[in-house]
């Protein structure tokens, strides 16, 4: 586990505001194995894989782009450091498929700028970077396209699930399981007019 994780979890924060929230909700048909979930924002979620040792991962499941998951930090300490700079989670996990400029007029929008001034906001962000002596990331827009730019996403290792939610054949080459439903035919009669 990344030690930074370990610093930010032992500051005991509520990481509702900033789109780190604390839930036993059940991961999803794209949640990849072995994915340790770090933090929810309505339904999207930010992990950790093995395979990749301490990046951070985003779970879409409703995404805009090819990806239900994709690479948003080299490690956690550099999420946080995103985190400082954007305010919360949210723009960061749209980046993936919006251009700067798109970044940069939800950054500037009224109704995100005043979430990411509220109070509840300000007072995690000041926790974390008083605690953990960081500062904001100068170009998070650069920073996270970087990280997406090139990356292996076909070593994300999914389960059986995702592959057959989607309707793609499975990699082990097996085949889904028959449901063991059967339906009868429905006959509808009207009845005869007199």
């Amino acid at each position: 586990m990344d030690a930074w994780y370990e610093k930010y979890k032992a500051l005991k924060l509520d990481g509702y505001p900033i789109g780190l929230a604390e839930e036993d909700s059940e991961p999803y048909f794209c949640t990849p194995v072995d994915a340790e979930i770090i933090g929810w924002d309505n339904g999207i979620h930010y992990c950790f894989l093995p395979k990749f040792g301490e990046m951070v991962f985003c779970v879409n499941p409703e995404t805009r782009c090819d990806q239900f998951v994709y690479p948003i930090a080299e490690n956690f300490r550099d999420f946080l450091r995103l985190i400082l700079a954007v305010g919360c989670t949210n723009p960061l996990q749209q980046i993936v498929w919006w251009g700067r400029k798109q970044f940069e007029d939800f950054i500037r929008n009224p109704e995100e700028a005043a979430y990411a001034a509220s109070p509840e906001v300000t007072a995690v962000l000041r926790a974390i970077g008083e605690h953990l002596d960081l500062t904001p990331m100068e170009d998070p827009f650069g920073y996270v396209k970087g990280l997406q730019t090139d990356f292996p996403y076909e070593r994300i290792p999914f389960s059986n699930e995702y592959y057959d939610t989607l309707g793609l054949e499975r990699p082990d080459g097996t085949e889904p399981e028959e449901n063991g439903f059967a339906f009868e035919a429905a006959v509808f009669t009207f009845p005869s007019e007199p």
